[in-house]
């Protein structure tokens, strides 16, 4: 028997980090490295109890904040991506545009399903990791408050001063009724790869965007959430290789990290820009597409890479405009 083709459900919690700073923002020119770095770093000081011992050879890493968050640890009952040493991770981070005068800094972090539950130490270590530093010049970013974002209602101020206030519990975007076609802005390197190479511009497919995507929603329900996603894959994908990109303005954005893990370089691109699509015939395709405005597609989306809006006659984007749940 054919399986359904059915709209994915995934509850997550959109957060509103404010920081101020003291002088102009300088940071590199695509901060989401520094900025998980840091997180990371400051997290794992903050819980770890058994020093110099590898997550995957730690007694505490199916219960530990830092292992769930950060390394993410498949259970050790899992039927999907069993080969592999780390699932997708909970959260991803959205960086603001900077204005050169800025006297502010806004980070917003998606946190999805279960991983609500490890919320306040996603909260002190990003405090910690913005009052040690980020950038070459190690600038201090001091957390004044945040923000819980909520469908069609004003943001709730669910932290300031040190007191955190109870936050509302997860919940899937609701999903608009599906226009004729939209536009797909890419705003942070998207990296996808095929057949063991990086996609750029000219090869950029909607079938390779869209299997990423589908990958990415199924693993985050499966592993972060009570309700997997039950769909017909097959139709999706078989579906997904008959369309065609109507317009393409893309273009390759290549950045640098250092890996300190790896102690070297690493080269980190994508591409960026803009895509056209008509959605004729597309209505169990469409669920995903908004979706995924939440989740990023591609590789490194903890560091905010993969990140895009859809825009469109008469709809705006929700997820580049912070909204949570609904336009």
């Amino acid at each position: 028997m054919t399986q359904p083709i059915s709209a994915p459900s995934l509850p997550l919690s959109v957060f509103r980090f404010h920081f101020t700073v003291e002088r102009p923002i300088q940071l590199p020119p695509y901060p989401g490295s520094a900025w998980r770095g840091a997180f990371g770093t400051a997290l794992k000081k903050t819980v770890c109890v058994v020093r110099n011992t590898p997550c995957g050879d730690c007694l505490l890493n199916q219960s530990c904040a830092y292992a769930y968050l950060f390394e993410t640890p498949p259970p050790g009952d899992a039927l999907k991506m069993r080969k592999y040493t780390a699932t997708p991770h909970p959260f991803v981070l959205q960086l603001p545009k900077l204005a050169r005068d800025a006297s502010n800094y806004a980070l917003q972090t998606v946190v999805f399903g279960r991983g609500q539950r490890f919320f306040p130490y996603l909260v002190h270590a990003l405090k910690t990791a913005g009052e040690q530093g980020l950038g070459a010049k190690r600038q201090a970013f001091v957390l004044d408050r945040i923000d819980q974002l909520r469908a069609s209602e004003p943001p709730a101020l669910i932290y300031q001063h040190g007191k955190l206030e109870p936050l509302a519990a997860p919940a899937p975007p609701d999903i608009p009724d599906m226009p004729p076609r939209i536009r797909l802005i890419i705003a942070t390197p998207m990296r996808i790869k095929q057949d063991g190479k990086n996609l750029n511009a000219a090869h950029f497919s909607f079938a390779a965007f869209f299997g990423s995507l589908l990958r990415r929603i199924s693993m985050l329900t499966y592993f972060h959430t009570d309700t997997p996603l039950e769909t017909d894959f097959a139709a999706l994908m078989h579906k997904a290789r008959q369309i065609e990109f109507t317009g393409k303005d893309l273009s390759w954005y290549d950045w640098t990290r250092y890996s300190s893990r790896q102690q070297t370089e690493m080269q980190l691109g994508g591409v960026i820009g803009t895509l056209e699509l008509d959605l004729a015939g597309l209505e169990g395709l469409w669920p995903y597409l908004w979706l995924g405005q939440w989740t990023h597609a591609g590789k490194a989306t903890s560091m905010g890479m993969g990140r895009y809006r859809i825009g469109g006659a008469g709809q705006h984007s929700c997820a580049g405009n912070g909204c949570s749940a609904k336009p």
